[in-house]
Order: C-alpha cells, then sequence, then structure tokens
C-alpha cells in the first residue's frame, strides 16, 4: 500500500484497499475462549473463520457496496466491533490471508492469486518477536502454539493451496524485485481500471497469500 502511494489517501479516495482474513474470524464460544486463553485453540485451521461472511463481503465489494469490518483484538481473541474500517468501492482489492486459497468459492472469486513463500526458520523467527512484544505472549506460549498448532495447519490446509497460485514469490518481503513487479503490475491496472469502472465493470480482486509469520503477514 505504501509503494502504490494508498496510505495517507482519504478512505474515500483510495483506489487500492487491502482486507486482512484475520478480519473473519468467528465469534468463539466460552470454551473456546478458555482454550484461546491457555494457547489450546486452533487458529490457523479453517474451522475458525466465517467463510461465509468472507464470501459475502467479497461480493459486496465487487457490486461496489460499501462495506464495515472490524478489526481483531489479538490479546483477547475478539472482534472489535467498535474498531471498524469501511471499505469503499476501490479498482484493487487486496485479500491477504493464511486459508485464501482454501475455500473454493472464495478462490474463485480472485483474478489474481499470490502466495508469497518464506522458509519455517524465517517464520518463526518474525513469529516470536511480534507475538511476545505486540500480543503480550511469553515465549512458551508461543513456542507450543507454532508447534500444536501453527506448524502442522500450515502443512495440513496452507501449503497444499500453493498449487492455485498464478505467481509464486519466494523469499517474502526480501523479494524487493518480485514485489516492484507486482506493484508496477497494480499501477497498470489502475491506469485503465478508471475508464472500465465508468463504464459499469467491477474491481479488479487480487488475493495476496504470504506463508510467513510476521505481523504484515498472512500468517495469525
Amino acid at each position: 500500500m505504501e509503494k502504490l502511494g494508498q496510505v495517507d489517501m482519504d478512505h474515500q479516495q483510495r483506489r487500492v484497499v487491502c482486507i486482512s482474513q484475520d478480519s473473519f474470524y468467528r465469534n468463539l464460544t466460552p470454551a473456546e475462549k478458555l482454550k484461546a486463553e491457555k494457547g489450546q485453540y486452533n487458529f490457523d485451521h479453517p474451522d475458525a473463520f466465517d467463510d461465509d461472511l468472507i464470501l459475502q463481503t467479497l461480493q459486496d465489494i465487487l457490486t461496489g457496496v460499501k462495506c464495515e469490518i472490524p478489526a481483531y483484538d489479538y490479546r483477547t481473541n475478539s472482534l472489535m466491533k467498535d474498531q471498524v474500517t469501511t471499505i469503499y468501492p476501490a479498482d484493487v482489492v487486496l485479500f491477504e490471508g493464511i486459508l485464501v486459497f482454501y475455500f473454493p468459492k472464495i478462490r474463485d472469486l480472485f483474478h489474481m492469486k499470490l502466495f508469497v513463500d518464506t522458509d519455517s526458520d524465517t517464520r518463526l523467527a518474525r513469529r516470536v518477536p511480534r507475538d511476545i512484544k505486540e500480543r503480550g505472549r511469553d515465549l512458551d506460549y508461543v513456542l507450543n502454539q507454532y508447534m500444536n498448532f501453527v506448524k502442522p495447519a500450515f502443512e495440513e490446509f496452507c501449503l497444499p493451496t500453493k498449487k492455485f497460485a498464478d505467481v509464486i514469490i519466494p523469499r517474502g518481503a526480501d523479494n524487493t524485485v518480485a514485489i516492484d513487479l507486482i506493484v508496477h503490475h497494480i499501477w497498470d491496472i489502475m491506469r485503465t481500471k478508471s475508464a472500465e469502472c465508468s463504464a459499469g465493470q467491477h474491481p479488479f480482486l487480487y488475493q495476496r497469500r504470504r506463508t510467513s509469520a510476521s505481523s504484515d503477514t498472512l500468517s495469525r
């Protein structure tokens, strides 16, 4: 978003918007909340997400409907209904998340799918300081969650969906050449999309899938 010059723009004027799959976690039951507090709930399993709500929201965006999406509080493991981001119609929609390729009905909406690939050591190295500093968790909690849920879920649910990607970007955010190419591609879309939208065509849904576990990735 920064490379596209969209960060400091008014939300109503942005031509590119970014939506995180994390905003679509299901509301936890009391029993699930207790598990989450102990690090025993699997947030990386497909059942953790409200895929029907994801589908409805993206379909609304495609038809030009304004949507309100709540922020997610990782410390309390809950959606913050009082803190919402209003998504206005845009030329390009970036949708990121750990399982955005998993659900066929959602996957089929996208015009382009990216899988940003980083090795497991890098994912863990980014995850540990993020969860400790930003989410108030201790080292044992982070490592146990990673070994019991994150890593197995990645291998069972995330990695197999790599085959659906149109573009695979190795080395994650360190691959500046690939990122710049994608940015230029989006600029090309934006240059031509204004005329198409004025003719009644729909926004371009662009799916970015990342396997890295840092705070700016799609891994929870």
